[in-house]
């Protein structure tokens, strides 16, 4: 049973010279530190809520006389009646 793969992921220098710094400060590796990362990134993003959208309707009788469903041009013309468009 395999427990760990390798893997080539490439790093911004000055950010792997930070985290080199810091995994030495503290004495721990760095694959430790990126593990850390990337379980700290996989738990944010667990957590955040879903995104909805609002229901953004209002109580209507649907579709006007005259205007029939699923066409835009008549949609639209009704639309701008009266702007001069």
């Amino acid at each position: 049973m395999v427990t760990h793969m390798k893997t080539t992921i490439e790093i911004a220098p000055s950010l792997l010279e930070s985290v080199k710094r810091l995994a030495q400060r503290e004495g721990v590796t760095l694959r430790l530190l990126v593990e850390e990362g990337l379980r700290a990134v996989l738990s944010a993003r667990e957590s955040r809520k879903r995104f909805r959208l609002k229901d953004a309707g209002f109580k209507g009788r649907g579709l006007q006389p005259g205007v029939e469903e699923g066409r835009w041009v008549d949609l639209r013309d009704e639309i701008y009646e009266g702007r001069g468009a």
